[in-house]
Parts: structure tokens; sequence; C-alpha cells
């Protein structure tokens, strides 16, 4: 069959290798669309990947530290837990395991604190420093670095139990290691996307794909409890390769921008940029001939109106969503419901229910803030539902399994909801603000100060836990409800100006309609 008398398609030499492979085989150019499509789905699974890894360390403290975990009890899935057969238990009648030193001693919860906050701070610092390497150099480029070297770091975390590692300063080292790499990964994926996607209705496509944060947690939970059975340290290096395989993927097929690809834009195409009405920004990948805008400074992203008080309101939503990550299991094993305590493996099956909770979160958050146009009026709102929602699991999760996982759902959603609004569609806009005088390259810098600032309140969170459990949970979740409200009042400035712009526009409308039916 002879070939079609086409015309060869020239590609950037910042092409992804795959695009090219591809689009060379095929002798036509993906849609606009399409490429929106493969962007959208090539980052979920990227960002997926980050969290699963991130998660494993919360599933596998009840092995490392089992005094007072439960190794007997129910070894269930959460969509089977309703159908329970065991028997009662109690804290003295456990059976607790060696667990692994140094973690298993007096001290253990404290040290499994000190990893959390040594990795948590490592990631907050490092997120500041990536955003402001991601608006400068290859994002392909740098993402695909980032993933292969958390696989990495990651994994030799866990080849500490084959080796027979005892050194709480191995374990410590590669935890910091992993969490700086990890930094990579959010003002990367963050900027891609905003590259490809406008405005108008950027709140709910931001919400279903933030779904990667959630998602990522519920697989690192259920990948991390199932290898548990045979060894702990498999829970660590699967995740590990699983990571540094789709880095691969990323660097072979991701484009970052529609210029690398030289996506032409189609009139009616479902929010680009163009037909919002925004400028089409420059492609992230060029060289330094080029006549590009210059990056944003990060004094001058600091400035952009908005960023201070979101920034300051997810630090007290990240420290409240990362408590859950990295304690909710440990919590969970550690409480008995209708008078049974679950097993570690158990415990993180279940957990998984507060991550569902908030995919909903933070699909309902963004779709609100579209249709509402206000950002600030729906991020808070949901911080202030979840002061209640946090108090009724504490006080009636015990109570009954089918109780905790129906309110665990609720908190999820309530906490999640706001932490997936900001840190997505909140930055995308605040990074394409209207001060930045059509400036392009501000996105993963705002990005990362949003969410870096917020990766800061996510270590002290996990941190103050450790110590606090210690003493009392309830005290744990006073701290927790104090946060969210303070995140709540941490925009009640912003909030005001979204109520007053929405009443302006009601007088407004209202005269016109007045004015019309005067006309008339």
């Amino acid at each position: 069959m002879g070939s079609l008398p086409e015309p060869e398609v020239h590609f950037s030499n910042k092409t992804p290798l795959g695009i090219r492979f591809i689009q060379h085989v095929k002798r036509s150019k993906l849609s606009f669309r399409s490429h929106q499509a493969f962007v959208l789905t090539v980052t979920f699974f990227a960002y997926t990947c980050y969290h699963a890894a991130r998660k494993t360390t919360s599933v596998v403290k009840s092995a490392l530290d089992p005094q007072s975990s439960p190794e007997v009890g129910l070894n269930i899935m959460p969509w089977k837990a309703l159908n329970l057969e065991s028997s009662p238990g109690n804290s003295s009648s456990r059976i607790l395991g060696n667990g692994w030193a140094p973690f298993n001693g007096v001290d253990g919860t404290e040290l499994l604190g000190d990893l959390d906050v040594a990795f948590l701070a490592v990631y907050a610092v490092g997120m500041y420093f990536s955003g402001h390497l991601g608006d400068r150099m290859n994002l392909r480029i740098f993402l695909t670095i980032g993933m292969l070297g958390t696989g990495l770091f990651t994994s030799l975390f866990g080849v500490g139990y084959w080796l027979k590692i005892h050194s709480f300063y191995y374990f410590l080292v590669f935890q910091m290691l992993a969490g700086l790499l990890q930094s990579t990964g959010w003002p990367s994926v963050v900027a891609v996307v905003g590259n490809w996607f406008g405005k108008s209705k950027r709140g709910l496509i931001m919400g279903i794909w933030n779904a990667h944060t959630s998602i990522g947690n519920i697989s690192g939970s259920l990948i991390a409890s199932s290898l548990l059975s045979y060894g702990w340290g498999w829970s660590f290096v699967v995740p590990g390769l699983i990571i540094a395989f789709v880095g691969l993927v990323v660097f072979l097929f991701l484009p970052v921008s529609p210029e690398s690809v030289r996506a032409e834009q189609e009139d009616d195409i479902l929010d680009s940029p163009r037909k919002n009405g925004e400028e089409i920004r420059e492609p992230f990948l060029r060289s330094d001939s080029d006549d590009v805008d210059k990056a944003v400074g990060f004094i001058e992203a600091w400035k952009i109106p908005g960023v201070a008080p979101f920034a300051l309101c997810l630090f007290f939503a990240k420290l409240v969503a990362y408590t859950f990550l990295y304690w909710l299991p440990f919590y969970i094993s550690h409480t008995a419901i209708d008078g049974k305590y679950l097993s570690s493996g158990a415990a993180g099956n279940l957990s998984t229910i507060f991550d569902i909770g908030g995919v909903l979160g933070g699909v309902l958050a963004g779709h609100i803030s579209d249709r509402l146009n206000a950002r600030a009026i729906t991020a808070a709102s949901f911080m202030y539902g979840a002061i209640p929602a946090l108090y009724l699991y504490r006080s009636y999760g015990h109570v009954s399994l089918g109780m905790n996982i129906m309110l665990m759902f609720i908190t999820g959603m309530f906490v999640n909801g706001p932490y997936a609004l900001i840190t997505t569609a909140v930055s995308a806009d605040l990074g394409t603000h209207s001060s930045l005088k059509g400036s392009s390259r501000g996105l993963a810098t705002v990005t990362a100060i949003i969410d870096g600032t917020g990766s800061v309140g996510a270590a002290i969170g996990p941190l103050l836990t450790g110590y606090i459990s210690a003493t009392s949970w309830n005290n744990v979740f006073t701290m927790l409800m104090g946060a969210a409200l303070v995140a709540g009042l941490l925009l009640t400035r912003l909030v005001i100006a979204e109520v007053a712009s929405k009443i302006e526009e009601s007088r407004l409308h209202t005269r016109s309609q007045v004015a019309g039916e005067l006309d008339v």
C-alpha cells in the first residue's frame, strides 16, 4: 500500500520522543482535544504515583511499631467491611509482633513522627526551589528526574528490610531525599495542565483531575497493605518501581504545552485558552536564544493579590489533611470499633474511605466554585464544614463500622475539598493573574509558593500528632478542629470581597432589568 503524499510534519527538538514517534507513524497530528485528554491522563497517573509512594509509610507504621497494634482482628477490605466475623478484643489481649528496631521501642511513635516531619519539612523547602526551577527549565525533564529519584529513594528505604538495617539515620536520610525529589511533582504537573486549559471550567476540570491525590492514597494503601504479609520492604519497593516506570512514560510522551508539539487550537475546542480570551502562553521548553518573557520572581509572586491568604489557608488545611494521610491507619488500628480492633492491613484498607470522600469533595468544590465564580467562599465553607465533621468522627466513629465509614467519608469530603481546590484551580488562576501583565512564567512559582507553604503545615501536623496522641487522641482532634477554623478565617477578607462583588452584580442585573422594562 503506497504512502499518502502528505507533507512531512516537523517537530521542535523539545518535542517528547514518544510523541514524535507516534505522530510520524500515524502521519497526522492529534487534535487539540486529544492532546488535552492525553495530558490530563499522563499527569493524572504521574501524580497518582507520587501519592501512592508517599502513602506507604502510614500503612507500614503499625508493622514497624506494633506496640498496642493488633495483629489479630479484622482482616477486611473496605467494601466488605460491613460483614464482620471477629471476636471482641481489647488492648491487653492483643498479640504484639516484634516490629522493627529502632521503631519498636518505647519511643517508636515519636521516631515515626520524626520521619514524617523530616520528609515533609524537606518537601516544603524543596517545593519553593522546585517552583523556581520549574519556570526556568524543561518541565518534562524536571518531572522525569523527580519521579525516577522518588522511585529510587523510596525503594532504598524498603531495601533496609532485606539488609536488616536498624539505624534510624538510614531511614531518616532516605525519607528526606525522597521528600526532596517528591517536591518536583506538584509545581510541574499543575504548570503543564495550566498550559493546556483555560479558566472557564478550570475548577471542575482540575477538581476531577485532582482525584489523583485520593486515588494515589487509595492505591498506595491497598498496595502497601497487600504486601505487608510478604515483608514490609515490598510495601516500599513496589510503589518505587511503579513511579520510576511512569517517570519513563512521562519522559517519552508528555507534551508540556501546545507549542511544544505545534498543536493547532480549534475554534470550538472545549475550554482552550484561546477560546476563553486568554493569551496563549509560550512553551516552558525553549532555548536561551529565544525571545522570552521574564520569569516571575519569588517575591513578586508573593505580592500577587490572593496568593498570601490562600497560601496561609492551605498551611492549616494541609495540616489537617496530612495528619489524616500519615496517621489515620494508625489511629484506626488503635481504636476499638464496636468493641473490635482492626489489624494493620485492615486499618490501612479501611482508611481509603477517607480518600474516596476526598475525591467527591474535590469535584464538588471545583464545580461549586465554577458555578459561583467564588473560590474563597467555597474553600472557606468547606473548611468550616470540616469542624463538625471532625467532631462527629471522633465522638461517634467507634460506635459501629458502618458509622465509622459514613463519618470518615464525610470528613474526607470536607477536609480534602478545599485542599484540592486551592492547590489546583486557585493556584492556576493566581499563576495567570492579570497583575503579571501578560507574563506566562509564574505558574510553577505561584503553585510552589502556595503548596510549599501548605506543606510546612503538612509537616507540623503529623509531628505534633506523634507527640499529642501519646497523651490523648481527643487533643489531636481538638488541634485539627482549631486548624480548620483558622484556615477558614484566613480567607475572611477574600470572602467579604467576593460577597460584595456578588451583591454588586445582583444590583447591576436588577437595574438593567428595570431599565429594560421601562424602555418597553
